[in-house]
């Protein structure tokens, strides 16, 4: 895990531990409708976070984008998998999905350093 990762992983558990613990019962469902999003059902986990990279590319969440691309990892996708997400990103999204992309690109080549 590189370094990007590591520090967005820690960020990201930190402040959803400080979001939930508030105790707030929208922002919990909300989560747990995330979560649940996401586990197999009609199409496998793997396909789904390949949509969900594919989505927070065009709607330009680099935080979404990041948690996308490690999860897409996890769930063996390659690189060059990776790169057909990037590119339909960049057909739906058009030119301003571009920034996004070096960012991906950069975190991706972040994940992937042993």
């Amino acid at each position: 895990m590189g370094k990007k990762n590591k520090e967005f992983q820690e960020f990201r558990s930190k402040m959803n531990e400080k979001i939930l613990s508030e105790g707030n019962r929208a922002v919990k469902r909300f989560f747990g409708v995330d979560t649940l999003t996401y586990e197999k059902g009609a199409l496998d986990e793997k396909t789904k976070e390949m949509l969900g990279l594919v989505s927070s590319m065009v709607l330009r969440c680099d935080d979404c984008i990041a948690y996308h691309i490690e999860k897409c990892k996890s769930l063996g996708t390659t690189r060059d998998e990776m790169y057909d997400i990037f590119s339909v990103a960049l057909t739906v999204g058009g030119s301003i999905v571009i920034p996004h992309l070096r960012r991906a690109v950069a975190f991706l080549d972040d994940l992937e350093e042993e």
